[in-house]
């Protein structure tokens, strides 16, 4: 990771907004106004049943107060681990600003009408591929998708797709959200936040 020194002002605890999801906000932002491509893009990492790690890059759809929500197939590599395991880990990387936001926390599925209500908002193509693809899956070749996809497009001519039922969001709810920016002579900012309580959170400076 870059040491260069930034123009951002360094991370002040005493200043520091009382939980995370304000400064990620600002932070994210941020990353928008200078058009950092896909700057909602995150690593997520999950854990199989017989602790081996795994990462892979998700978009985030949307965050509040209770978590960071993203969307997938209940029934690829990352559904099945999440059922196992919970625990879960997010990194997001916004290089042009040599800053980086790290959580740790646990996975729950959101609710089916949150599901159905971003299902329908995405353009047709992307609905129908929520049924043509079997994620994670092998497959003979990628022709098979593509007339997958084809027969669907004939089936929903005049009607719209619901939502497959294996298809859906989740929501990870943060134990941890650190921030890190980069600083000159290696002296990296890295300010964490500790859940404490439902809305409760402790900040503390940790060493680069």
């Amino acid at each position: 990771m870059s040491t260069n020194r930034t123009s951002q002002p360094r991370l002040r605890k005493n200043f520091a907004p009382s939980d995370p999801f304000s400064l990620f906000k600002a932070w994210l932002q941020a990353a928008i106004d200078a058009g950092v491509v896909e700057p909602t893009a995150m690593t997520l990492a999950t854990v199989s049943l017989d602790g081996k790690p795994a990462a892979r890059m998700v978009i985030m759809r949307s965050f509040d107060q209770q978590g960071f929500c993203f969307y997938t197939d209940y029934q690829s590599r990352k559904g099945r681990e999440l059922t196992r395991n919970p625990n879960v880990a997010l990194i997001f990387w916004w290089p042009a600003q040599h800053r980086q936001v790290r959580v740790e926390g646990v996975v729950k599925k959101m609710s089916a009408t949150e599901s159905d209500d971003y299902y329908h908002s995405r353009p047709l193509d992307s609905r129908l591929g929520a049924w043509a693809s079997p994620q994670s899956q092998i497959i003979p070749n990628i022709e098979m998708l593509e007339m997958r996809l084809s027969e669907l497009r004939r089936t929903y001519a005049q009607k719209a797709p619901l939502r497959p039922p294996s298809w859906g969001g989740y929501r990870v709810r943060p134990n941890l959200v650190e921030f890190w920016q980069s600083g000159p002579h290696r002296l990296h900012d890295r300010l964490c936040y500790f859940r404490e309580s439902e809305t409760n959170w402790r900040i503390e400076r940790l060493a680069p």
